[in-house]
């Protein structure tokens, strides 16, 4: 029997565990907004305790905490030192989701199982992943041969928001600092870069007026129809520009929220837009933010008495390879393709991810754990969530032998 036969061996032999594990994951809600994260970060670290595993418990000091917009926020790290001379790698999944919203036909938190299934919220972004990397280390370690460098499993809770008091907190604290960094993704690729993303809020104030004396008023709503309409023109031009990452086609612009007025007889007074620009990896923020706000001013002046707030919620930066990467990016492969019997290949993402941060300290990373081949068929963000538990099998085992082929003594 070869080192890996006996890690896919274990984790056959204790898989049973390793769903019950995830299936106590998914039932503690971790909704964000409102982001009442802490009792889930609590959890995991009670049931890591019951493997063996002790959880540092990192809590972000509260006001920072209500400052961001959420509730309690504490992040886990997991440290496994072996001997001198190996990379120590951080494995990293979120814990904090979007909000179930309707239309689910199983309990969002009831991580039911049918026809080999696991249904729930973050069932498969990124809790799956909190299991995926937990029992792969455990097999790792369940080998009982010498190992070099050591291992960190960093488990966080915002980003949703963006993963600055996440893994951009832990980097910034000094709490960490891995040579390489494997997180949270999908078993049928390797991702090795992501989209960046811009989002803004823009408030458009007018001047209310009852709706029987209209000329009164400024219509703040018109106004922001204006500015809709810019924006979204803007689509069209994006089209065109074209990034050279496969699995990133081009940059794009959604208005996701819009909120305004006081009633149906009312000249609205104010409104406010939520935007979401995605950018490709190579292009410029600084570029595409002043784009952005000139293309708004510029809609906005055809609506006289119209005035605009313009402020910036999140701007997180693209994430492109970095050297380094390459010995962590082939083992997945190379155990994937075996695993899963077809080719693993590497590709971007339209996503953003909370990875980019790891990118800005300079450490070299890739995306890859349990879930479909698409973001859409696992449902993430949508109503009925699911995995397949056969895809966190598989990854668990291509995460342990890469894992084993990076810190194995020679």
């Amino acid at each position: 029997m070869t080192a890996y036969d006996a890690l896919d061996a274990w984790i056959e032999a204790n898989f049973d565990d390793e769903v019950r594990y995830l299936q106590a994951l998914v039932r503690v809600p971790t909704d964000t907004p409102p982001g009442n994260n802490a009792p889930h970060a609590e959890r995991t670290a009670e049931l890591l305790a019951a493997m063996g595993l002790t959880a540092e418990r990192h809590p972000v000091p509260a006001e920072l905490v209500r400052n961001y917009g959420l509730e309690s926020l504490t992040n886990l790290i997991v440290r496994r030192s072996y001997e001198a001379g190996g990379p120590l790698i951080a494995l990293n999944a979120h814990g904090d989701v979007v909000p179930p919203g309707d239309g689910w036909i199983h309990d969002p938190y009831g991580a039911a199982i049918e026809d080999g299934r696991l249904f729930g919220r973050a069932a498969a972004v990124s809790k799956s992943d909190f299991a995926t990397y937990t029992f792969a280390v455990r097999a790792l370690e369940s080998l009982g041969v010498p190992l070099k460098g050591g291992v960190e499993l960093h488990f966080t809770y915002d980003e949703e928001f963006g993963g600055e008091l996440g893994p951009g907190w832990l980097l910034k604290q000094g709490l960490t600092r891995p040579d390489l960094l494997l997180a949270a993704g999908f078993s049928y690729q390797v991702v090795t870069a992501h989209n960046g993303c811009l989002q803004m809020e823009v408030t458009v104030h007018g001047k209310m007026a009852h709706a029987a004396i209209p000329d009164t008023g400024v219509d703040a709503l018109q106004g922001a129809v204006g500015i809709l309409n810019a924006l979204y023109a803007r689509n069209v031009a994006y089209r065109q520009v074209t990034s050279k990452v496969d699995g990133i086609r081009h940059p794009y612009l959604n208005v996701g929220r819009i909120e305004g007025g006081t009633n149906t007889n009312v000249v609205p007074g104010k409104v406010v837009l939520k935007l979401d620009r995605r950018m490709i990896p190579e292009e410029d923020p600084v570029v595409v933010e002043q784009e952005i706000r000139d293309v708004i001013a510029q809609a906005a002046a055809a609506f006289p008495g119209i005035q605009v707030d313009i402020k910036r919620l999140l701007l997180a930066h693209a994430l492109k390879p970095l050297p380094g990467n390459q010995p962590l990016v082939e083992a997945l492969q190379r155990h994937g393709a075996a695993v899963f019997g077809e080719p693993i290949p590497t590709s971007g993402t339209p996503l953003y991810t909370d990875v980019r941060l790891y990118g800005e300290y300079g450490i070299p990373a890739a995306i890859y754990g349990a879930g479909p081949r698409t973001v859409l068929e696992s449902h993430a963000k949508r109503a009925d969530e699911r995995l397949e538990l056969d895809d966190l099998k598989r990854a668990t085992k291509v995460v342990a032998r890469a894992l084993f082929d990076l810190l194995k003594k020679a």
